[in-house]
Order: C-alpha cells, then structure tokens, then sequence
C-alpha cells in the first residue's frame, strides 16, 4: 500500500553513518516534499554521498531512520527500486556498450518506459547513440546518465552532479528537462557544484558539512539575508593579517566584515555608493590589488562560504 502523497517524499531523521573512526554522517536530519527540486549541499567529504547513497538503499544506517517515497529503502527495496531513478556521477554502464544499447537495456528493466528514442534526443545523445561508453566524453557519459535515470518515469530521482562537463548549452538543455520534471510532478534531489544551477533550480536547499545540517532554505530565504545589501571583495593575493577587523574599523558599526577565504571577504549591512569608496581606499592604503569588487544581494556562494569556510570543492 501507497503511502499518502501529503507525506515527504524523502525523510532522514538522526542518521548517522560510520566508516571505521570517522563519522561520515553525524545525525543528519532533513526532509524533501514531493514535487521539489531540493539541492543538498556541501564540501567534498560532507556526508552528501553518503546520505544520498543511503537513501538509495546502498548503505544500511547505522543509526536513525530514513524512510523514500514512504518505504524503508533496505527492507523495503523491491517495492521502493520501480518507482526511483539514480543518477551517479560517474559509471554505471558498462566500458564497451554502446550508449543506446545500454539506455535500451535500462528500459526493458521497466515495466512502462518512456520513448528510448524521444529522451535520447532530448538529452543530446542523437550524435552518439552508436559510441561506446568509454569513448564518450564527460558531458555525453552525463547525459546518458540523466537518460537512464528518467527512463523508467520514476516519482523520485536522485541526480549527482548532473551538467558536470556539460557546455553550457547541455546545461541548460538539462535545466528545462529538470523543470519540465518537476512540473508533471516528479520530485528531484541533486547534488552540484555549481551555485548557480542550485539557485536557478532549487525549490529547497540542504547546505551540510562535516555530516550536519547546516541551514536549509529556499534560495530566496537563505540569501535575502533581511533586506541588507553586500560588497563582495576578491583580491589577487591572500589579505595580510588583521584586514577584515582594520576594513571593519575604516567602515563602522553600521556593516559586518567577514572574510569568507584566504583572498574574498563580504562587507554586509547599509552598503552603498560611498562604501565602495571606503573599501576601494583601504584597498589602496594596504596595497591590496581588488579583482572584483561587486555591489548586491548575497548570494548562495556567499552563504555557503560564510557557513563552511571553504568552497564546495574544499
């Protein structure tokens, strides 16, 4: 039996997952609604991949409870695997089939495919349907990777790193194929790299590390940061010692200034005009060279830094 749709599409409630002495995992908690994009993420080794994976029905937890579409995805696999699609981001095909041998395969494994020959060409793959996998560059093994996923029409699909080495025309070509998802109801969890893509496609974010939750959030809530605008400062070379409290000083009590990583810092609160000029002339008295200096909203970079510490590759 179906449990309701008002239920969470995917719910992870204190998990916790172990590799020897190192806690991947450390009581994770957070929930996905159906019919979202929800994006989780976080630095390499934040327990994304792990959650993800367990969510899948990969990994058993350790500890907490998860629960996909209503189901246990361990005990209850059989059940859970027809009506989810998972996108990995490297492999799952085999080095020497074709790339529509192999989507042709994924759709006899389903008992109500999708048209093989619509999704290729829709996911780009006319042109290398007859290439086999290994002889497929990054961004075509990525989109007959996002091809195998969907082929089965899931309710649910996980995607990992979808447009990683994509051009920028593949990429947005999967962007609209992940709204058109969203709008028949298909609910899609996705991890990136990419800021943008996760403000251009997250209804929800899940921002982790270290195996917590950080902070989760629409795009929107999680960067309006109360109406305040920001400077953003990136220099060439690292800031000497001292520069965000000597900035902070030059521009008083009315602005925060917070030194994201080694040559960025976000100057947040009544900035204008004028604090431009106030940052451009400490720039100038300490003899650091700006690369860019932006006035605006924070963005999701500007958030996810001021959490971690460090970018989503660190």
């Amino acid at each position: 039996m179906r449990v309701p749709t008002s239920s969470p599409a995917v719910e992870v409630d204190g998990l916790v997952m172990r590799y020897g002495d190192k806690v991947a995992v450390d009581g994770l908690s957070l929930r996905v609604e159906r019919g979202s994009v929800t994006a989780v993420l976080g630095p390499n080794g934040a327990g994304k991949t792990t959650t993800l994976e367990t969510c899948e029905g990969y990994r058993r937890p350790q500890a907490g409870r998860v629960r996909v579409l209503g189901l246990d995805p361990v005990r209850e696999r059989r059940e859970l695997l027809p009506r989810i699609g998972v996108m990995l981001q490297a492999g799952g095909a085999w080095s020497g089939v074709r790339a529509m041998e192999m989507l042709r395969h994924v759709a006899t494994l389903h008992a109500d495919p999708l048209d093989v020959d619509a999704l290729a060409e829709r996911v780009g793959l006319g042109d290398c349907g007859r290439t086999p996998y290994r002889r497929l560059s990054g961004g075509q093994q990525q989109r007959l990777g996002l091809a195998m996923a969907f082929v089965g029409r899931p309710e649910l699909v996980f995607v990992d790193e979808p447009t990683a080495g994509m051009d920028p025309q593949a990429r947005r070509s999967t962007w609209e194929l992940l709204d058109e998802l969203r709008s028949q109801g298909v609910t899609v969890v996705l991890t990136t790299h990419y800021m943008e893509e996760a403000e251009r496609l997250a209804d929800q974010v899940h921002i982790v590390d270290r195996g917590r939750l950080l902070t989760s959030g629409s795009p929107l809530e999680l960067t309006r940061g109360g109406g305040r605008t920001t400077i953003r400062l990136v220099v060439t070379r690292p800031f000497p010692d001292g520069a965000p409290e000597s900035l902070q000083a030059e521009l008083g009590p009315a602005t925060e200034v917070r030194q994201l990583d080694a040559v960025s810092m976000l100057v947040s609160g009544t900035a204008d005009s004028s604090t431009l000029g106030v940052v451009s002339r400490w720039c100038e008295a300490h003899g650091v060279l700006p690369e860019s200096l932006a006035l605006g909203r924070r963005t999701l970079e500007d958030v996810f830094l001021e959490l971690t510490g460090h970018g989503l590759g660190g």
